[in-house]
């Protein structure tokens, strides 16, 4: 099963994430199927979230769950309303 969810990356005290499909089995920072988005909780603005919405809708159709924080993160970026309509 496929899941999405926000892989940590950068350096300590300035965290960065990658939004990815990945199976879910695997550890939070194994390769995953593919890069999905980036998310900077430390910016503000527009850089702040970066999500293809296309491609995670791709994903959600055929079965895959986002994290219940990555889901947090799809609602506050609009990306959330975007695949539920």
């Amino acid at each position: 099963m496929v899941s999405l969810r926000m892989q940590k990356v950068g350096r300590p005290h300035i965290p960065h994430f990658r939004v990815v499909a990945i199976h879910s089995a695997k550890a939070r920072d194994a390769a995953g199927l593919e890069v999905l988005g980036h998310y900077h909780p430390k910016e503000t603005g527009d850089k702040k979230i970066n999500i293809n919405a296309e491609r995670v809708k791709f994903w959600i159709k055929r079965g895959a769950q986002p994290s219940d924080t990555l889901r947090t993160v799809l609602k506050e970026s609009g990306v959330w309303a975007q695949i539920v309509a």
